[in-house]
């Protein structure tokens, strides 16, 4: 039986801790090397380049990431800025998406006040034509004139 003093105690080499602790402090800091970022113990001990059964032997360290990850949450630096971009992105595309609806619906609108203003004018002309041959007199040429 393990005896309580000893529930913490690492039982990973010197190297290996200062690895696994340098891995979490640069996921701490965001300044991932060999992972996405994500403050995640697969991450933690890929970082570290060690196997997770090694991770899981570093006990103490597991218990300062485990507090750390309890007191600030899983959000990294990175992950914090990549959601405020990915916010403001969503608001600016859904601006866009209401500004091009507004447009498309003034195209449709412009489309079909042109349209009657074609059909206006083309029986405007027909009109017209109509007009125009029923009222004009042709000359008729005259003869040779004649004096009294």
């Amino acid at each position: 039986m393990t005896h309580p003093t000893n529930a913490l105690r690492d039982e990973v080499s010197p190297k290996t801790a200062a690895a696994v602790r340098a891995a979490m402090t640069r996921l701490f800091e965001g300044r991932p090397q060999r992972t996405d970022g994500r403050l995640t113990k697969e991450n933690l001990y890929k970082e570290a380049q060690v196997s997770r059964a090694t991770m899981n032997r570093a006990h103490t360290i597991l218990a300062e990431w485990d507090a750390h990850v309890a007191a600030h949450g899983k959000t990294t630096p990175g992950e914090a800025q990549r959601d405020a971009t990915i916010t403001e992105l969503k608001r600016r595309l859904a601006k866009k998406t209401q500004e091009c609806c507004l447009l498309q619906n003034k195209l449709k609108a412009t489309a079909t006040a042109i349209a009657a203003l074609y059909h206006d004018n083309e029986a405007l002309r027909q009109q017209l034509a109509r007009q125009v041959s029923a009222s004009v007199t042709p000359i008729r040429p005259r003869g040779p004139r004649q004096r009294r």
